[in-house]
C-alpha cells in the first residue's frame, strides 16, 4: 500500500489546515486510515484514525480540534484541523492499518505554525 500526504504549510495561530493522504495499492476491506505527528525531538504522537465503516478515534491533544473524515471511493484519508496552535508544529504522517497486520506509513507532510 501506498500513502501520499499533502496539504501541508505555513499557517497563523488559530488558522485552519486540511491534510489528505490517498492512499493506493492492495487495500483490503477492514481498514483503517489515520494520522499521527512527530514534532523535532519528540516521539511519534496519535492523531486520529478512521475505519472504512466510519468508526472514529482521537488522541487528547486534538479532540474538539480535529476532525478526521475519509471517502472509501477515493481511498483518501482527511485531517481537518482547526484552530492550530503553536504545539501542532510538526510532521504528520499517515497510516494504513488492515486485520492481516499490514501496516504502512506515508513520507509525511510538514505543518508549521508561527506568528
Amino acid at each position: 500500500v501506498q500513502l501520499v500526504e499533502s496539504g501541508g504549510g505555513l499557517v497563523q495561530p488559530g488558522e485552519s489546515l486540511r491534510l489528505s493522504c490517498a492512499a493506493s495499492g492492495s487495500i483490503v476491506s477492514g481498514n483503517v486510515l489515520g494520522w499521527h505527528r512527530q514534532a523535532p525531538g519528540k516521539q511519534r504522537e496519535f492523531i486520529a484514525t478512521v475505519s472504512d465503516a466510519g468508526s472514529t478515534t482521537y488522541g487528547d491533544s486534538v479532540k474538539g480540534r480535529f476532525t478526521v473524515s475519509r471517502d472509501n471511493a477515493k481511498n483518501t484519508v482527511y485531517l481537518q484541523m482547526n484552530d492550530l496552535k503553536l504545539e501542532d508544529t510538526a510532521v504528520y504522517y499517515c497510516q494504513y492499518g488492515d486485520f492481516l497486520s499490514n501496516t504502512y506509513w506515508g513520507r509525511g507532510t510538514q505543518v508549521t505554525v508561527s506568528s
